[in-house]
Order: C-alpha cells, then structure tokens, then sequence
C-alpha cells in the first residue's frame, strides 16, 4: 500500500512530507515503484495539505483581513468561507488538471504517458507550496511563502524521474509544465471570481495585464537556478547549508536616514528549522506623522528557490480606485510595488542576488520614498556580500 493511500495513517503522511522536501530524488524513486489510484492520492495526499493554505487563509482573512502589497480588506464571515471553499476547490482542480498536462507533454519531452505517474508528479510536488500557504495565516510573515518556490525543484527531479524523459530535457519539461500552469492559474482565478463576488469579495481589476509565454521564461537562468537549487537542497539534506547572515552585520545596512525619515528603532533576529535559517534586520523610520518600515532579510538556503523567479520574467500590473499593484522586473531584479493613493500605504520589495530581500512598507509616505529607502540599503553591497 502506497504510503498515502486511503486508510493509511497520520504518521505516513508526515514522513512523506518530510521525506519528498528533505530527499527529493531518493523519495521519487520510492514514489516512482509505489502502487496509487488517482482517487487514494487526492483523498490521502492532495485533501489534507491542500486545506493548509484554505484554513491558514480563511483565519488570517477574518482577522487580518484578504489582499497584498498593503492593500487589504476583511470580509463577512460568509465571504471568508466562500472563499476559501473556492480557493480549494480550485486548488483540487489545478492539480487534476496538471496531471493531465504532464502526462500529455512527456511524448514532446521523450518520455512515456502514464496517467498515474503524471498524478504522483502533480500531487507530490505541491507539497511545498502547499505547507507555505501556511504563512497566509499572518500577513507580516507572508514573505515566507517564497518557500513554497521549492516546488518548482520537486518538479524538476520528479518529471524525467517519473515520466521516463532524458534528464536533458528536464529544465524544458519542467518550464513548460509552469508555463501552462500559470496561464491555468489564471483561467481559474477568472471562473472562480463570480463565485468570489457572491460572498462580497470582489477581487477584479478596472485594468490589468498578465503577460505569460514562452518569451517569457530564460531557460538558461532556469537552467542555472536549477543547479543552484540542487546543490542547495543537497547542503539542507546533509546538514552543512550555509549560515545566514549575522543579524547584526544585517543591521549596518540599514542607514540611520532615508528620505528626511529619521531611524527610531531597529530590531534584530535570526532561526532556522530542517537545515534552513535565516536572519533579518528591521528599522523604523519617521518624519512627523508618517512612518517606513525598512527591512533587509536573508533567506539562507531558501534564496535559492527564491531565485527561481528570476528565471520566469512574468510582469504583472492591475489598477482600481486609486490602488495599484505591480511585479516585474526592475535592473534585473524582481521587485513587487504597491500603493493606495487614499490611505497613503504602500509597498516596495526586491529580491538581491537571489538570497536577500529588501522592503520597504510606509504608513503615509510616498512610494518614491520607499523606492528611496529600499535603494539606501545598497543592493550592489548585498549582491557582492551574496557571492563572498
């Protein structure tokens, strides 16, 4: 009996899910022999992690309240449960759907269709990103859901291993797959959001764009951020990953200025769990009423499954009463850009040398000004400090 079929106890569960995050490739092969049914994996696997992010995000939406980038709002009780009801349903469905697209691709990628394998690849390599949806429970730590990139990596060992293709082919398989699920992502957001909108919760923009494709996607950063990941994931399996960066050398970053905002405060902390760690630094910066959080986070081993991001150029941009949301790419970096021109809170991060993350949230200050203290850290020291 597969370790995940139904029936099977609580603690084979928790071993698997440890076992495929901690050693991926010897746990694909066990995967790879195991018995399955499409049915015993939803209801043993799929099913239970898939409710982490619905609960997480029905808990951190009525006391917290729904939205990114500072932009938030909380709904009726009735329009939470909509929500995450949908949201897991449509997550359900995102899988099925996958594993059809896995199995249909393996023929273009020199591999062998099989519907069960397919299933397991899709099932299984979710387990990251469904156990970071976690963090949706509380917004301020919500940057930890780059966690769930791991995924992408689960994907890319599991696909020639299960689908028979060359490891050759591994990286297109594997961008392809994303591809497509993005653009899936997408089409089931936008079925989905009427249903949304019978709860209260509209989430539709008055103008957006979503540009995916292949033009989208640099194979050859894949292809780097691949082996980046793996060497990664291989220092975490053996204990010897990389410390973080020392919360104070952090710390000395941050400027005792920016933007005539003068420093009131700094805070400092670090931990790690499963042969991950990380560290991060905090200042708080004010001028009269107004206010900037100013942060500058290393993400240890894990800025390796941030760095996946980089090799997927997906910009996206929505607009609605005086509140927008952008994420692109700005001088090769990703960065994230919000703002609500009403209650003048905002948002701007960006992601340095695949392993920091610098942002800036302000409470009454401009978004330029948050660009300005986000480029006051000085992201070329970090990206050096990230390669010594």
């Amino acid at each position: 009996m597969s370790a995940v079929e139904p029936g099977s106890a609580t603690s084979g569960l928790v071993d698997r899910v440890k076992s495929i995050l901690m050693k991926p490739s010897a746990t694909w092969e066990v995967i790879e022999a195991e018995p399955a049914t499409v049915a015993g994996l939803f209801k043993g696997y799929v099913v239970p992690l898939s409710l982490i992010p619905a609960v997480a995000g029905l808990i951190g939406g009525l006391v917290f309240g729904y939205g990114g980038f500072g932009l938030t709002f909380k709904p009726s009780i009735l329009g939470a449960l909509i929500s995450a009801a949908v949201s897991f349903g449509g997550g359900l469905l995102a899988v099925y759907l996958m594993s059809l697209i896995i199995d249909g691709l393996a023929p273009t990628f020199e591999g062998e269709r099989n519907r069960i394998q397919a299933m397991k690849v899709a099932a299984y390599s979710g387990t990251a990103g469904w156990l970071a949806g976690i963090f949706a429970i509380y917004p301020p730590i919500s940057v930890l859901s780059l966690l769930g990139l791991y995924s992408f990596y689960l994907l890319y060992k599991g696909l020639p291993r299960l689908m028979k293709a060359p490891e050759t082919k591994a990286t297109a398989y594997t961008a392809s797959v994303v591809i497509i699920a993005i653009v899936l992502g997408v089409i089931i957001a936008a079925l989905t959001s009427p249903l949304q909108r019978l709860g209260g919760i509209d989430r539709s923009v008055a103008a957006g764009t979503v540009n995916v494709g292949g033009k989208s996607v640099d194979l050859a950063e894949l292809e780097a951020q691949s082996k980046r990941l793996e060497a990664a994931a291989k220092q975490i399996e053996s204990g010897k990953a990389p410390e973080a960066v020392a919360p104070d050398v952090l710390k000395a970053y941050l400027p005792d200025g920016v933007a005539g905002y003068a420093r009131t405060e700094v805070t400092t902390g670090s931990g790690g769990a499963a042969g991950m760690n990380g560290s991060q630094a905090e200042g708080v910066y004010t001028k009269g009423d107004a206010k900037i959080r100013l942060s500058v986070t290393d993400l240890g081993a894990a800025g390796a499954l941030a760095g996946l991001a980089n090799a997927f150029n997906v910009q996206s941009s929505s607009e609605k009463d005086g509140k927008y949301e952008k994420v692109g790419k700005v001088d090769g970096r990703m960065t994230q850009e919000s703002y609500d021109s009403a209650s003048k809170h905002g948002q701007y991060s960006v992601l340095v040398g695949d392993r920091f993350m610098v942002a800036a949230e302000g409470e009454g200050a401009s978004i330029d000004e948050l660009k300005a203290a986000t480029a006051a850290v000085g992201p070329a020291k970090l990206e050096a400090l990230s390669k010594g």
